[in-house]
């Protein structure tokens, strides 16, 4: 069978092309991908589809079909297609690092299906010019957490990439995981990733930091045509309130992770969405203990420029950055500095309102931000579950005085040690909180429903994920499917995975994947 795509290539059909097509590492100028070919997996099998996404592209039940295999794991190019791999810069840990691009990922093709365009794009389908000193693979490990997370990330409402499908390559790909000298070989996979469109602040930084301002405006003017059109036309004024879009989108999206607890752990302006997606899940994870201190990433340690409670922060520094890259379209500071400050303004009001939302308040009151700052104070003083304590708080009576330590008492990890000064200082909050509460217009039931649309009950923590792995690694994939399911609905209850609503168990608090990752994949 062969597939029935409706291919419809724009990227590489309007836009300049790398004019070398031999697959070697160079620095390329004047243009916004190379060509390249994925390389042949030595005995591909397919581990999971997401049936959601077969079908968004225009698929069904092809999952099943020997045709399948072959393009998403990189053996068969479709006919009247041309593989490339793009073009970007970026700031790496808050310094330039120069021209990166699609190091281990290839964009194999563009299709419509039902009015909305997706990119389709292998990552770990092999060496492209952009892949430095590395061999453009991946592993199964992670592999399958961007597989999961991808999906998960979607279905608790976060813009995002997408995942079609995840491949065994049947190769063994080297990896040093914790960079410590020690590597080891691993299983190797391909993921299909989707989305309308994968260009980065990158893209466009790349361009301005080689002063190359004809294809900067080329590849703006792309953007606006195929996924800005309601601003309309280029120009100035355009490009202006192109950059007010990014950086509206871009707060809404770091506003969701904030909800979550979502940290990405390489906030790089390479990994920054043009589009306001969450984009290359790398070494991220998801609070467990809330902790604004924390981040997934061993290669973050020593400074932690990328922990969970800077992240709306560091949007604002991105954004400065793709203003820089667009500033020769528009050469003018004030107006794109009046957007910045728009951001930085807009932003506590964003953060309080999405806290506010997961506390049940929707009324105005003076004394909210000081509520929710007493709140992260206290939740940071003992090891508390985010995901549980939110989820719990959803019970709370308003006219009941039964004790509040109680109903969130699962979150804590050590509850026998909420004792004393913090014991009071909890009872204090709780009492503040009824109080607040007595000004809310929804009742007990009203209030529950609408906190537990916003506060998840099941998220991927990275325990689970790890599970899945060492499952996956044995060749079972069972649990897998499992969490691939469960986290399709992480607002309900789904009373009988009641086991995965539960805080990390103490075995993974160190465990490599579990506590501490690293970009090595």
């Amino acid at each position: 069978m062969t597939l029935q795509l409706n291919i419809k290539d724009k990227f590489n059909k309007e836009l300049p092309a790398d004019p070398l097509e031999s697959n070697t590492r160079r620095q390329v100028r004047n243009a916004c991908f190379s060509y390249v070919m994925p390389k042949k997996p030595s005995n591909p099998s397919l581990i999971h589809v997401s049936p959601e996404m077969a079908k968004a592209i225009g698929l069904s039940d092809a999952g099943e079909s020997k045709d399948f295999l072959e393009v998403f794991s990189g053996t068969r190019v479709m006919k009247g297609t041309k593989p490339y791999a793009m073009c970007y810069g970026g700031h790496q840990f808050g310094n330039w690092a120069g021209q990166l691009g699609d190091g281990r990922a290839i964009n194999l093709a563009e299709v419509e299906h039902e009015g909305k365009n997706w990119a389709l794009q292998l990552k770990g389908a092999g060496e492209t010019p952009y892949s430095r000193t590395a061999d453009g693979l991946a592993v199964l490990r992670s592999s399958i957490r961007e597989y999961l997370c991808s999906e998960a990330m979607h279905h608790l409402g976060i813009p995002t990439t997408r995942a079609l499908s995840l491949v065994l390559s049947g190769d063994r790909v080297m990896r040093d995981m914790l960079y410590d000298g020690n590597p080891a070989y691993e299983k190797g996979a391909i993921v299909c990733r989707v989305a309308p469109s994968f260009i980065r602040f990158g893209n466009f930084e790349i361009l301005a930091a080689q002063q190359d301002v004809k294809t900067l405006k080329t590849l703006v003017d792309f953007t606006l045509t195929h996924h800005y059109p309601h601003l309309g036309k280029p120009s100035k004024e355009v490009y202006l309130a192109f950059f007010k879009e990014v950086a509206v989108r871009s707060l809404e999206m770091v506003m969701h992770w904030q909800r979550v607890g979502f940290v990405h752990g390489v906030m790089n302006t390479d990994n920054m969405s043009i589009l306001g997606l969450t984009i290359d899940y790398g070494p991220y994870g998801w609070l467990e203990g809330y902790d604004h201190g924390w981040t997934p990433n061993t290669t973050d340690n020593a400074h932690k420029r990328y922990r969970y409670g800077t992240q709306p922060q560091v949007v604002l520094w991105n954004l400065l950055k793709l203003a820089n890259a667009l500033y020769p379209l528009i050469e003018e500071v004030e107006p794109l500095q009046t957007i910045l400050s728009e951001y930085q303004d807009e932003m506590p009001k964003a953060y309080l309102n999405m806290m506010k939302s997961k506390l049940g308040l929707f009324e105005v009151d003076v004394n909210d931000e000081a509520l929710v700052a007493d709140l992260e104070a206290i939740l940071q003083r003992s090891e508390t579950d985010m995901t549980i304590f939110f989820r719990e708080l959803a019970s709370f009576k308003k006219a009941d005085d039964s004790d509040g330590l109680n109903l969130v008492g699962d979150a804590f990890y050590d509850l026998d040690g909420i004792t004393g000064e913090i014991a009071k200082t909890w009872e204090a909050w709780f009492a503040i909180y009824r109080a607040r509460l007595q000004k809310e217009r929804l009742n007990d039931a009203e209030r529950a429903e609408a906190m537990n649309s916003i506060n998840p009950k099941y998220v991927l923590r990275n325990y689970m994920a790890q599970l899945a792995i060492d499952a996956a690694d044995k060749g079972e994939y069972t649990l897998l499917d499992d969490f691939f399911n469960l986290l399709k609905k992480p607002y309900d209850e789904q009373h009988e995975h009641q086991k995965w609503f539960a805080k990390r168990p103490e075995w993974a608090r160190n465990k490599v994947g579990c506590s501490m990752l690293s970009c090595s994949s």
